[in-house]
């Protein structure tokens, strides 16, 4: 699993690579602890190369909702697979999370 983030006109994007699973979650948790400390800036999961999710990667999303809309800012998902969309939906977090 390889994250990698960026700011693009004042949002900041976190691409996902790979499969984020329980083994890659504590690792990923570091690698996206700047989407927590968002100063209010919107966030844009980048789903395009996200094979897989576990409970454990639904987890780290839900954070990062709490966190960033604490702030008064939005999430985004971009680019999520039908696999993983049906994921969200068995879970209820299409509810959650507004996508592009």
């Amino acid at each position: 699993m390889n994250t990698t983030i960026k700011e693009v006109n004042g949002e900041l994007y976190a691409v996902l690579d790979g499969r984020l699973d329980t083994a890659a979650a504590a690792q990923t948790e570091k690698e996206i602890q700047p989407l927590f400390n968002s100063e209010g800036k919107n966030v844009v999961l980048d789903c395009n190369a996200l094979q897989y999710i576990s409970s454990s990667g639904l987890r780290l999303f839900l954070g990062v909702l709490k966190s960033v809309k604490a702030k008064g800012a939005h999430v985004y998902i971009t680019g999520m697979s039908d696999d993983i969309r049906n994921v969200f939906a068995m879970t209820g977090f299409t509810n959650l999370f507004e996508f592009r």
